[in-house]
């Protein structure tokens, strides 16, 4: 019997490497840029598709435009909810400015035969890609909603009209050192079971 041990273990790193994926909020630079920034957009674009209707659009805010971004974040806050104002237009500002690079995720729905739940999970399969992406290349990521991804808003002004919308912003640069602990993973018997007839 041939000895496949050799064939499987690269499959195996790179599995090994995916089982050690995590959200990672505190980052530095770099960001990823050139040929890494390249990939990780392709794995995005790798994402499963029904229909074949690429849904996925990436906006890639980086740079001094990040500092613009934070503005327009801020203003939208300030028009949502005017009684935090403050407090929330300083939150998202200080967010924007200590992330390298986020990459807006969404999905321009298009109507027809592929109901639109489809095409915003294959934008956000594409998210989880970029993710996994960037991970694998070393740099780190989080997934990040909350109300500014759901401002109509916000969407407008990254070219998301409805029924287009946002799914997400990925936070996106190298990690920080940090003394907080791995989190475990999740009890795989707690999240599965076999249907039986």
């Amino acid at each position: 019997m041939p000895d496949i041990t050799h064939a499987r273990e690269p499959r195996l790193l790179a599995l090994d490497q995916l089982l050690s994926r995590r959200s990672v909020g505190l980052l530095q630079e770099p960001a990823p840029a050139g040929a890494d920034l390249d990939l990780i957009l392709d794995a995005g674009l790798r994402a499963p598709d029904h229909g074949r209707l690429k849904p996925w659009r990436f906006v890639v805010i980086r740079g001094e435009a990040r500092l613009a971004y934070a503005e327009k974040l801020a203003e939208a806050a300030m028009v949502r909810d005017p009684a935090n104002a403050a407090t929330l237009a300083e939150r998202y500002r200080a967010w924007v400015r200590r992330t390298p690079m986020l990459i807006a995720v969404g999905a321009v729905v298009k109507p027809g035969n592929i109901p639109e739940i489809e095409q915003l999970l294959a934008a956000g399969s594409a998210a989880m890609n970029m993710l996994n992406a960037l991970h694998m290349l070393g740099y780190g990521g989080m997934w990040v909603t909350g109300p500014n991804v759901y401002d109509s808003n916000v969407n407008r002004l990254l070219g998301f009209e409805a029924p287009s919308r946002l799914v997400g912003h990925l936070a996106v640069g190298t990690p920080a050192p940090s003394t907080a602990p791995v989190p475990a993973r999740p009890d795989r018997a707690a999240h599965v079971s076999e249907w039986t007839p």
